[in-house]
């Protein structure tokens, strides 16, 4: 797109500058006793043609129309002073010189682009002020019209090197940029896979090794035999090299849906901290629609406050309430248990930094703990819809 644009740029400088140059030249043509009068339509019949050469200049890329604008303009010059020789006018020169250095002279910017357009930039630079400097009664290869036609071929080709240079120059910044991006990209999807991947051992692996090491107290035999059966079942998938997609907390699927019920996932939760002792109680909304991301960082989020709740607060019962509003979905869950102090919690934890607040910031919502020693916790989780 860049390359596109310069070329654009280019091909519409070209025919701006030129255009003005011809409407000068043609103005001091036009004025009495600088070209024969029975010459002079032939002149304006070859600048309005190199006028329209100029035109599809600005328009198409093709090599051909500024060739066309080059042979045009130099006909125009050799015919505004015939007969060779003859009593032309003193100030023939000087009107010839625009056509020379800014009419033809402005194609030298779309022939600054390659190698071989700059014999075509050759051809026509030597042609114009050759026949600029045979102009007038006293010929002269360094005449003013004759530098200036120069002057006008060069400063236009130095115009298009110039764009050429520092296009090149910033696609090189701007690939610099790219890269040094992607490398950012790739270590910033690189912590958020480490960030996952330490939050789904937590939420399952260290929880059922923590129910091991505690003799799996509260928890029936068959509870623990499933919930470490399914553990087991997502280590193989990952050691095959998958990434399972949680379903509900405990339970893992390949298959991400764009969209899930809140209802369905609510009593599976429910049903796992019931095997595993303890009530969860239910209180409001029961079904509602969420993105398949979102009800998962909801879920595992919750989740983990329910496993606080019967590993830390020493009851057996929790309430959970659901209220939704048009942009947010939203969960309080209390327990009349011990409580804590929040400034004791050690820093390292994953329990509530990562599980809970750090996954639902990754889907734009938060999560608000309130707790006091001897009179329990309150955990307020919101998500967007």
């Amino acid at each position: 797109m860049i390359e596109r644009e310069r070329r654009s740029l280019l091909q519409r400088a070209a025919r701006a500058i030129g255009l003005a140059g011809l409407a000068v030249s043609a103005f001091c043509l036009a004025l009495p006793g600088i070209v024969d009068p029975d010459l002079l339509p032939s002149v304006l019949i070859l600048i309005t043609g190199q006028a329209g050469a100029l035109v599809m200049v600005g328009r198409s890329e093709h090599v051909g129309w500024p060739a066309l604008t080059i042979v045009l303009g130099l006909a125009a010059l050799a015919v505004a002073q015939l007969p060779f020789g003859g009593n032309a006018s003193v100030a023939l020169p000087i009107a010839l010189a625009p056509l020379g250095a800014v009419g033809i002279g402005a194609v030298g910017i779309v022939l600054s682009e390659s190698q071989p357009r700059w014999l075509l930039w050759a051809a026509g630079t030597l042609g114009s002020a050759f026949l600029v400097a045979l102009a007038g009664p006293t010929m002269g290869f360094f005449s003013t019209a004759a530098i200036a036609t120069l002057a006008g071929w060069t400063i236009t080709m130095i115009i298009g090197i110039w764009v050429n240079v520092g296009v090149q120059r910033s696609l090189t910044r701007i690939d610099g940029i790219g890269r040094a991006h992607q490398v950012e990209r790739q270590a910033s999807e690189m912590e958020a896979q480490r960030r996952q991947s330490a939050r789904l051992l937590h939420d399952t692996v260290l929880a059922t090794l923590t129910l091991l090491a505690h003799s799996g107290v509260g928890v029936s035999a068959e509870a623990l035999r499933q919930q470490a059966t399914e553990d087991a079942r997502l280590l193989r998938q990952l050691r095959l090299g998958s990434t399972p997609m949680p379903r509900f907390s405990g339970s893992y699927n390949l298959e991400p849906v764009s969209e899930s019920t809140l209802g369905t996932t609510l009593e599976s939760v429910k049903q796992r901290f019931l095997r595993m002792g303890l009530e969860v109680r239910w209180h409001g909304t029961g079904q509602v629609l969420l993105r398949s991301d979102v009800l998962d960082a909801f879920l595992f989020a919750l989740a983990e406050c329910l496993e606080n709740v019967r590993r830390h607060a020493g009851v057996t019962d929790a309430d959970v309430t659901i209220t939704e509003s048009d942009d947010t979905l939203r969960a309080v869950v209390t327990d009349a248990g011990v409580g804590f102090a929040l400034d004791e919690v050690e820093a390292g934890r994953l329990g509530v930094a990562e599980s809970v607040v750090a996954r639902l910031r990754d889907v734009g919502g938060n999560a608000r703990l309130f707790s006091t020693p001897g009179a329990g916790t309150t955990v307020i989780l919101e998500v967007p819809r």
